[in-house]
């Protein structure tokens, strides 16, 4: 049985980590933390044998864990990974793992230092739809895959529990970013995984169209180059409609996500079209507990050596990359920046 805390008690946690942990026989939540106090109510409400603790250092200095799992605004990821990695715990964190290269830098070499575990919540992977669309890619059905234009369409950022005091995801100093932050980080690690190669430059614009008030980006649209292909994506807050749409061109064909349905057209055989109904969409919720449950497994996995290390970090470094990138890009007026190709610092092996 693995004991594990939560750090952050809200919307994602309440409504996809915690059913996720629920559901599993081999994992215990024993303690959880908020710096809201009303949250007590909460977690005593779904976790009632769970202690709370006013702070994570207090729960940190207390608890007796295998884990954490971090799910507070982007801000305090890097110092609380950094505390809980130092106290031999591993740590599942939501994404982003942290908001500048120089972090992640922090971050991995801890982990390295001490054999942890060191995992991002990359949730999208399990969507039904990105995951039929990888499975076709990988088993050839559209050849190499040359193009992928990807369309992430919203009216405004996703709510948070405590709407009357403001949405955190509009403040910089919180958030980090604004919509390539919280939209892009997916996009980055889904692109890599279905072209399969890093990417070599990214040129980008960064804008507010519509919600002036906030001092971050509200819409993005980059450019990427990869060894034989290219990624255009376009990202907003800005939109009258909340949607998702992606197509992805190969050699021998295209796969169209059309929010909650895939496409495929073939140049040649039969039959031509194909089409599958891969519920929920995309654009339906942010929390998606449904997709959480795998992203528990393979942490688990990693943490008891049964799945090597390595592959979620390598997708971290490349999301880190992309966006700072793709922000000295927009500051330079959308000139191509060329990549790092780097790999971060990992683990030795399975902890005892």
């Amino acid at each position: 049985m693995r004991r594990g805390a939560i750090i952050g008690l809200g919307n994602v946690a309440v409504h996809a980590h915690l059913p996720g942990w629920l559901d599993r026989r081999d994992v215990e939540i024993v303690a959880v933390t908020d710096t809201r106090p009303a949250q007590r109510a909460a977690a005593a409400a779904r976790l009632p044998g769970a202690r709370w603790y006013d702070s994570a250092d207090d729960l940190l200095a207390v608890e007796r864990l295998d884990f954490v799992d971090i799910c507070t605004p982007p801000s305090s990821h890097a110092g609380l990974v950094t505390a809980a990695l130092r106290r031999g715990l591993h740590v599942l964190c939501e994404k982003p793992l942290v908001c500048s290269p120089g972090e992640l830098t922090t971050v991995t070499q801890i982990a390295a230092a001490t054999d942890r575990v060191l995992h991002t919540v990359h949730n999208w992977h399990h969507a039904p739809i990105v995951r039929r669309t990888w499975e076709l890619v990988r088993d050839g059905a559209i050849g190499q895959v040359l193009r992928v234009v990807w369309h992430t369409l919203r009216t405004r950022p996703a709510a948070t529990q405590d709407e009357h005091a403001g949405n955190w995801r509009t403040d910089p100093a919180i958030a980090g970013g604004g919509v390539l932050t919280d939209h892009g980080w997916h996009v980055f690690y889904v692109l890599r995984r279905w072209i399969g190669r890093e990417p070599l430059t990214v040129s980008a614009a960064l804008e507010r169209r519509r919600h002036f008030q906030w001092p971050l980006e509200d819409t993005a649209r980059l450019q990427l180059t990869f060894a034989g292909a290219t990624a255009e994506v376009f990202l907003t807050w800005a939109s009258d409609v909340r949607r998702n749409w992606v197509e992805l061109t190969g050699t021998e064909g295209t796969l169209c996500i059309e929010d909650d349905t895939l496409v495929l057209t073939r140049r040649d055989g039969a039959p031509r079209e194909q089409r599958w109904p891969c519920p929920p969409a995309m654009s339906d919720g942010s929390q998606h507990p449904d997709w959480f449950g795998p992203v528990a497994e393979q942490f688990l996995a990693e943490i008891d050596g049964s799945a090597p290390r390595g592959e979620n970090l390598a997708e971290v470094s490349l999301c880190v990359a992309l966006e700072a990138s793709a922000r000295e890009s927009s500051h330079r007026g959308e000139q191509a920046i060329p990549l790092p190709l780097t790999r971060p610092a990992v683990g030795r092996g399975p902890s005892l």
